[in-house]
This record gives structure tokens, C-alpha cells and sequence, in this order.
């Protein structure tokens, strides 16, 4: 009989010890061991039981007396059909080495577009066939909500979709998504009603043996170029009851995520998987499964705010710099697709003291953004330097350049900065935008009326150049603003220079002191 023995794994990043350490050695967090209870088995597949179900289908048995020819041939269309998908060795032979030259990369160009643009625009297109996508976000923020549409729009388009819920019955599920598609073209159009209902599958269940049973019934063998989708609501309910661990736990993350990706790469399922985050916004359970899974997805967002952002993290067929931009309505949510401007107030409203809009890139798309500063009265020395949605660090690197270069005496003021709209600004653009906000809190004064702000803010008191000016101007143009601060183009002259370009006022400035004298 195996001997049960005994074995510490960091609840942070995974690594497993031997013996319980006050500190995690591999990623340096403290107390994050637990202790794991292991059974070594004789024969251990990690592919395990949810590969299996998708096994050769009953007329791929091998005949009697040709079992040995069958199996050659058989070994070899698996082979190339794990590569195509992946090459994680999945099916009966595995996979083999093949030149690169011969790798058929087409299935991963198809991409199934999900119905929804916002969302297709993050994931780079659409979801890729046998592709494992980990959407993470606050509770409430929308998650069910948003994977709940996308099904809705994918078994509209003819797409297979088993949307499983852990935490809530079918009959809840159902509920949502009749609220959900209540008055849209799928509930409109009676066609359209009727293949979502035909392909569109509920499950109510936290056993990964079971999904993956009803998964190879209804999403398993469908036809050449249909490529189904699996929506897991959430992994951490999900369990393996081989395992002794509960639900949640480190041990069942790895084992259930770890299966469902070896079946999607071997059967051409596209698995969503949707996780929840710790207080500190983090996805709960190990990094092992944002490295397990091909696109990580944060949905972000201020829960009492209407704005709500999909951002991605990490994309092995796309880019990581695109948003998906969309607001909650009672019906759901409501994509963005010209740009939402997260500006509280238009170009041509009113001037406000301490309040700066800003154009800021994301990928493609260029986002007004309006940032908000208050300076009130502190203590030398104890000085509070709070922000939301901004860098700390740039926050109090653009207080020093204001109290070296501009003459402002700021050590004795509480500061406040914030970005509308729960949006987070990471780009040097908004520099000057921040820089101006705490000014004119501080003199009271602000920005003409239909004004915005952009360029890097250096430790010299100078502003320095952005990339895209040109797509920043034209979108602050078609939203309605008259006046733009910008860094000043390499030429011998020292005053500001103001040009007109359509309509749009521009103002190119050289140093801090002089976007200053521009406030009124």
C-alpha cells in the first residue's frame, strides 16, 4: 500500500515544499504554505478524465485483425490534429515533430467571433478554436453577466455553447438571460430566438467528471469547421472527486484548469473559465493558472459607476493594449463602440478649478479622460498624496517637479488626485493634464472652457514629446473641444505658440511654467 505523505503548496504562486516555511522560496510571500495531504498513484495522466471524454468515438474502434494497421493510422491523423490544436498530446498516438513549414495554422486564423465587437476587440478578433481564456473581476462587476451575452450572441450565430454555472441553478441562469435578451434581435427576430435556444445548453453542476461527460455529448464530434464553446462560471467551484482537497483549494485549481486546457487543446473546444480575485484585485488561487491558460481577461470598474472596462493582461493571438469599453443598463451591458469619454463634462461645458481632460491611448483607441485633483489643508510632514486610478509614484514625482520649477509650496497640503469613471491612466501622456489639475486646485484657477492637456512631464520642469499627438487631436476635436495644450515641437522659438487646426486651438508649451501661465 503507497504511503500518504505530507507536502506544503504556496496558495501565491503554487511551488510545493517539502516542509512548512514561514516564507514561500520561490515568490517570497509570507505564511502562504498550506498543508496537502498526497496519495502517490500507480499510473498518473494529468491530462486526466476531461481529455478522456473526448475519446475516439465507437466506429474508430479497431476492427479485429487490423488493430495494428488501424492504430498507425489512426496515431498519425491524431498527430496532426494535436498539432493543429495545439500539440498538447492529446488522442491515442500523441503527437509528433513535425517541420515548421508543415504546421497548418488556418484553424487558429478562423476565429469565432463572439457577436459582441467590444469584447472581440480585446481577444484580438474573436476567441481562437481550442483556446482557454480566464476572465477575472471584482464580485458584481458583471461577469456572468457579459459571458452570459456573448453565449447568447454565439447560439444566435450557430455556434454550440454550454454555458455551466457552479454557483447558481439552471433555472436562475435562465431567468438572467431572459432579462438579459429581453427586446434584443435575438428575441426580436424568431429565427434568431430559435437557434439560440437550440444551441445554446445549460448546466448546473461543480463536478468536473460530469461536465465533461455532458460536454462530449453536446459540444463533442459536431461537424468539420464547428468549433463549440465551453463557459465555465466559476473554476473555483469545480472539483475533481479523486482529490481530497476542497473545492477552491490550490490542489483543485491546478488538477480542474490543467484538464480543461489538455481538452481544449486536443479537441477544439474553446473554454472560457471565469475566476474570482482577492481584496488586493488579484485572481484567487495560484499564478500557475495565467500561465495554464492562453488569454487572461480583467473586467474593471467602479461598482456603483456605470462604466465598466474588459482589459487584457496576457494574449497569445493578440495584443494586450486594447480596451473594451461598455456601460451598465438595466438590460444588460451596452457596448461602446465609438469610444466612451469618461470626461464628466463635455467640451463645451464650463471651466472647473483643479479639473483637466486628458486624451489617453489604449492600443487603438484614443479615450478623453478626465482628471480631478483637490488640495486642502495638512500637516508639514504628514502630508497625505492619495490617487485612484493614477500612479502613486507619478503623483508625488509631478509634486516635486511643481514645487522645484513652478514655486508652488505644497509640502503642508493634503493631495488628492483621481481618474472619472473608475478608468486607469498607466501612459507619461497624462503628465501635464495631472500636473495642471493639482495647479489649479491649488490657485483656484483652471483650463479655457473646452480645454484638454497631454505631454510627459520630465524632472527638469520640461514637456516633452508623446507619440500619436495627431490621433489624440482629432478625437478631442470630434468630442467637442475647442482648446488643446501640447508639447512644444523642436524649433528656436522660447514663447508658446498657438495654432489653429479646424477649429481646434493649439497651444504648444516648452515647460511647466509655461502650461501654468495658461490657466485662467
Amino acid at each position: 500500500m503507497s504511503k500518504v505523505r505530507q507536502i506544503f503548496a504556496c496558495r501565491s504562486c503554487g511551488a510545493v515544499q517539502t516542509k512548512w516555511l514561514g516564507k514561500c522560496p520561490d515568490c517570497g510571500t509570507w505564511d502562504s504554505l498550506e498543508a496537502q495531504r498526497v496519495e502517490p498513484k500507480e499510473k498518473f495522466d494529468p491530462r486526466g478524465s476531461a481529455l478522456k471524454a473526448f475519446g475516439p468515438a465507437e466506429d474508430e474502434i479497431p476492427p479485429p485483425g487490423h488493430s495494428l494497421e488501424f492504430m498507425a493510422n489512426e496515431n498519425e491523423a491524431v498527430a496532426d490534429r494535436g498539432g493543429q490544436m495545439g500539440g498538447m498530446g492529446g488522442g491515442v498516438g500523441g503527437s509528433r515533430a513535425r517541420p515548421i513549414g508543415e504546421v497548418d495554422s488556418s484553424i487558429l486564423i478562423r476565429r469565432i467571433p463572439t457577436g459582441i465587437s467590444e469584447l472581440d476587440r480585446v481577444l484580438g478578433g474573436g476567441l481562437v478554436p481550442g483556446s482557454a481564456v480566464l476572465l477575472g473581476g471584482d464580485p458584481g462587476i458583471g461577469k456572468s453577466t457579459l459571458l452570459l451575452q456573448a453565449a447568447g450572441t454565439l447560439a444566435a450565430n450557430g455556434t454550440r455553447v454550454l454555458y455551466v454555472s457552479s454557483e447558481e441553478s439552471a433555472e436562475q441562469v435562465k431567468l438572467r438571460a431572459s432579462r438579459l435578451m429581453q427586446g434584443s434581435e435575438g428575441e426580436k427576430n424568431t429565427a434568431r430566438g430559435a437557434e439560440t435556444a437550440a444551441n445554446l445548453f445549460l448546466l448546473a453542476d461543480t463536478s468536473l467528471s460530469r461536465i465533461t461527460e455532458q460536454a462530449s455529448k453536446v459540444l463533442g464530434r459536431g461537424p468539420d469547421g464547428d468549433h463549440p464553446v465551453l463557459i465555465i462560471d466559476s473554476i473555483q467551484m469545480i472539483y475533481k472527486a479523486d482529490l481530497e482537497a476542497f473545492p477552491g483549494s490550490i490542489t483543485q485549481l491546478r488538477r480542474c484548469c490543467a484538464e480543461l486546457v489538455y481538452m481544449a487543446k486536443a479537441s477544439g473546444v474553446t473554454v472560457v473559465l471565469v475566476g474570482h480575485v482577492t481584496k488586493d484585485g488579484q485572481l484567487a488561487g495560484p499564478r500557475l493558472l495565467e500561465h495554464l491558460v492562453d488569454t487572461v481577461l480583467y473586467f474593471e470598474g467602479d461598482r456603483y459607476h456605470a462604466h465598466r472596462v474588459v482589459r487584457a493582461v496576457k494574449n497569445r493571438f493578440g495584443s494586450t493594449l486594447e480596451l473594451g469599453l461598455f456601460e451598465m443598463t438595466g438590460t444588460g451591458l451596452t457596448q461602446a463602440p465609438e469610444g466612451l469619454t469618461f470626461a464628466a463634462l463635455t467640451g463645451g461645458a464650463g471651466p472647473r478649478p483643479g479639473t483637466v481632460c486628458c486624451p489617453v491611448m489604449t492600443g487603438t483607441r484614443c479615450l478623453l479622460v478626465e482628471i480631478q485633483a483637490l488640495t486642502a489643508t495638512g500637516f508639514l510632514g504628514a502630508a497625505k498624496r492619495k490617487s485612484s486610478g493614477l500612479d502613486t509614484n507619478r503623483l508625488a514625482m509631478l509634486i516635486a517637479v511643481l514645487e522645484q520649477h513652478a514655486g508652488l509650496r505644497l509640502a503642508d497640503r493634503d493631495i488628492f488626485a483621481s481618474a472619472v469613471g473608475g478608468v486607469k491612466i498607466a501612459e507619461p501622456a497624462a503628465d501635464l493634464a495631472l500636473l495642471l489639475a493639482i495647479a489649479g486646485a491649488h490657485y483656484k484657477r483652471s483650463l479655457p472652457a473646452g480645454g484638454v492637456a497631454m505631454g510627459e512631464v520630465g524632472l527638469g520642469g520640461e514637456i516633452r514629446p508623446i507619440p500619436q499627438i495627431e490621433h489624440r487631436l482629432a478625437e478631442a476635436k470630434r468630442l467637442g473641444f475647442t482648446t488643446a495644450l501640447i508639447p512644444a515641437a523642436k524649433s528656436g522659438k522660447t514663447k508658446p505658440a498657438a495654432t489653429n487646426r479646424g477649429g481646434l486651438q493649439v497651444i504648444e508649451v516648452r515647460s511647466v511654467a509655461d502650461a501654468i501661465d495658461q490657466l485662467a
